[in-house]
């Protein structure tokens, strides 16, 4: 089959790879349909490499169809249209009974110290192969996948794989209180989403990104929008009787502007035979922190902070003193994306589209137009705020 793989830093290219098999009984074989690039796999793409193998398959937001299923699979049948959540989990552990799936025990990958398994993310989350392929092994698959309907174009739902329920659990963290204001940093995919949901909660959405085309994007779905400069942490509090945000949810995370140096030392780490940059990383990483210094900045006494983006840094230098003296709650993680389905199908599935779904996308395209548009999206050129590849298009 075709799949887009890893092949180095800013390098990557679609192979014939084998096609996955049922490994296990409980496994299913889907055949993909659509498979989104999420603003994560530029992580991969820019910093991630020394825990990734030359050919692993990336993408972690895919759907399709059921082709195969293994001897032990009693809740998905051959045709089945499903979207597979990026994280992998059990379902039946501690953490999947209290609703926190990307921490599932039965797929954490202890060499790592680190949560749930995920598709197509590196050796810290499993190397499981991820779902930018024509086919996908899904493990455990009685519970990884979200059936749905067939009458509905993908765009419904292929959003319900990652960036959806991500962007709702980063509004729920955040606390608002009834009426209150969300201000949103960053308006890539999960920023859109995350102002969309403050927007539809009548929140008053106050949203910054520094593109023209991903503000004016937000601003079709009720957001107040402001470009990236200097003074915005002190308009946006002007406009908030002095005080500051309720809440903000940071989408941006690790990869954010402001701090050439630690840009610098990243790509140094990247430099370094693997074994090497793996330990540095793990034990002496550090982010670019500039969308969570302001997003800190930002909040009012007594808010929160959500964090929706990625970091990945252990060494990272956050203003105690400030984040103490404001009485901040800080909230964040990986997405528990099984748990907010139940809310979000009858939003996605609704024809007048309230979360605007149907509005996301801007490069539709063909698997082998991929790593193109991995260099497009990353550069934040051409208007490209969501890439959804079709593998089984011409």
């Amino acid at each position: 089959m075709k799949a887009l793989t890893w092949q180095g830093t800013r390098n990557v290219a679609v192979e014939e790879v084998p096609d996955p098999v049922i490994e296990h009984p409980t496994d299913a074989i889907v055949r993909i349909t659509s498979s989104a690039i999420c603003g994560s796999d530029l992580h991969l793409y820019e910093l991630l490499g020394p825990f990734l193998d030359k050919g692993d398959v990336l993408g972690h937001e895919p759907m399709g169809v059921v082709v195969e299923v293994g001897s032990e699979v009693t809740q998905l049948a051959v045709g089945d249209r499903i979207v597979v959540p990026f994280n992998i989990s059990c379902g039946h552990c501690f953490f999947c009974m209290r609703g926190l799936q990307s921490q599932c025990e039965t797929t954490q990958v202890r060499e790592y110290g680190s949560g749930a398994s995920l598709f197509g993310y590196t050796k810290l989350y499993g190397q499981v192969p991820g779902g930018q392929a024509e086919y996908l092994r899904v493990p455990l698959a009685d519970y990884n996948h979200i059936k749905v309907a067939t009458d509905l174009p993908d765009e419904r739902y292929l959003f319900l794989s990652d960036i959806l329920p991500t962007a709702w659990q980063g509004v729920e963290y955040a606390d608002v209180p009834e009426g209150g204001t969300l201000a949103v940093m960053g308006l890539g995919p999960v920023g859109q989403f995350a102002a969309r949901v403050g927007a539809h909660r009548g929140y008053r959405v106050l949203a910054v990104d520094p593109v023209a085309e991903r503000r004016e994007m937000a601003a079709r779905h009720g957001a107040e929008v402001f470009d990236l400069t200097d003074d915005v942490v002190a308009q946006l509090r002007d406009l908030t009787e002095g005080r500051g945000a309720d809440a903000v949810v940071d989408a941006v995370g690790m990869e954010a502007h402001g701090n050439p140096g630690v840009s610098l030392v990243q790509k140094a780490v990247g430099l370094l035979p693997d074994p090497a940059a793996r330990k540095l990383m793990e034990t002496a990483g550090v982010d670019r922190l500039a969308a969570l210094h302001a997003s800190i900045d930002l909040v009012r006494r007594g808010g929160t902070v959500s964090l929706s983006g990625v970091y990945a840094g252990d060494a990272d230098i956050l203003p105690m003193k400030t984040m103490f003296d404001k009485q901040v709650s800080l909230r964040m993680g990986q997405c528990n994306v099984k748990r907010w389905i139940d809310d979000l199908m009858p939003l996605v599935e609704d024809l007048h589209d309230p979360l605007g779904v149907m509005d996301l996308t801007t490069h539709n395209a063909p698997l082998d137009d991929a790593p193109a548009l991995y260099e497009t999206f990353q550069r934040k050129e051409d208007g490209c705020i969501k890439v959804v590849l079709r593998p089984d298009a011409a």
